[in-house]
């Protein structure tokens, strides 16, 4: 498909422009305009601006997400804290569970925010990065709407569920591991969808037990409960499927019991009488500062020499190079950081179709 070179500056003030005028005061505005952005800067399309309209516009003009964030603390402790999200902005709610979470380990050593009552957050390796530019490990992660199968069922139970780390070092780059607890997610087969192509065998599962293909079909199915995503491993046990899916279980179960909030059907976001409703999603937030053990320094040096090991030990035939977690992120942002986003023509439809719809007046190239 066809794609529009955007700069990062022109997509941050239009997304914030837009979340301005749905209803989102400024200051948290940026902060959604600022996650959003970010995925694209590290090269995670399905995350990123190709988002902005389903997920979050069409959301608060259906009256699912509200646009004014009521960021709650219902209980604390020096160490630990329980945040209401009221059903606003996810990043809003996971930015300040996150900053929370730091600065309680700024003077205790660790800090845990869970947080209820949220909607979708956007990338969690945005939150874990906030606690490496702090020299801390950052930790966290979300429930999502049904989903992943467990190991040998068909139907979606869990959500894609990402447990997400970040660790400081002493490159130009952190150690991110950001990815779901499936093989897949539904943004990527969003993607595969918006570019025609197939979703790869072995992502997702009909009800059936055979692996479905279609990425069109795949998002209707996924809505209907006749397809779901395998877990991290594939299908059945012989891959370790059974691994992914106890990972999947673990971060439903922390996001939802530590906050006695909702979970699995619960978050289906249909309600009982097929209208939309609020996901009421919970998310965990943890950060650790490494001072508190043997310093910053050390711990960067350690981590910095364990990842360069990692990368320069013996190549399969035929690979030119290892990478680490973290590393193609920065890649391609040094690779993007004069060029911008590139904006698919079905995406950037939308811009100019939210751009026109609110009045805005950014002008973007080849227009």
């Amino acid at each position: 498909m066809d794609k529009t070179y955007v700069s990062f500056e022109l997509a941050a003030d239009f997304i914030a422009s837009a979340f301005i005028k749905s209803g989102v005061p400024p200051e948290d505005a940026a902060i959604c305009a600022d996650v959003l952005v970010e995925s694209d800067r590290r090269g995670i399309d399905s995350h990123g601006c190709n988002r902005f309209k389903p997920i979050y516009i069409d959301r608060i003009n259906s009256g699912i997400h509200k646009p004014v964030t009521e960021f709650e603390i219902i209980r604390e402790t020096a160490t630990t804290a329980v945040v209401d999200g009221h059903d606003g902005m996810g990043m809003v709610v996971g930015y300040k569970s996150m900053q929370l979470a730091i600065d309680k380990a700024k003077k205790y050593g660790m800090g845990m925010v869970a947080a209820r009552n949220s909607t979708h957050y956007g990338i969690a390796g945005y939150y874990a990065t906030m606690a490496t530019k702090e020299g801390m490990i950052g930790i966290t992660g979300t429930n999502a709407r049904p989903s992943i199968a467990p190991t040998f069922g068909v139907e979606n139970m869990l959500g894609t569920n990402p447990l997400t780390i970040g660790l400081p070092t002493d490159e130009d780059f952190p150690f991110v591991i950001d990815c779901a607890t499936s093989i897949t997610q539904r943004g990527k087969i969003e993607h595969y969808a918006r570019t025609g192509k197939d979703t790869p065998s072995g992502m997702v599962i009909g009800s059936d037990g055979k692996p479905r293909t279609d990425s069109r079909q795949i998002l209707i199915d996924l809505v209907k409960g006749d397809a779901a995503l395998t877990p991290l491993g594939g299908i059945g046990e012989e891959l370790g499927g059974y691994k992914g899916y106890g990972y999947a279980t673990v971060v439903e179960i922390l996001c939802a019991a530590l906050q006695a909030g909702s979970y699995m059907k619960m978050l289906n976001g249909i309600g009982e009488k097929g209208e939309k409703i609020p996901y009421h999603l919970g998310h965990f937030f943890m950060a650790i500062d490494t001072e508190a053990f043997m310093g910053l320094e050390t711990f960067k040096k350690t981590a910095g020499d364990i990842l360069r090991d990692l990368r320069s030990s013996r190549l399969a035939p035929g690979e030119e190079r290892i990478y680490t977690a973290g590393e193609k992120e920065h890649l391609a942002w040094l690779d993007r950081k004069d060029k911008g986003i590139p904006v698919e023509a079905e995406v950037m439809k939308e811009f100019i179709e939210i751009r026109d719809t609110l009045g805005l007046p950014h002008r973007f190239p080849n227009e």
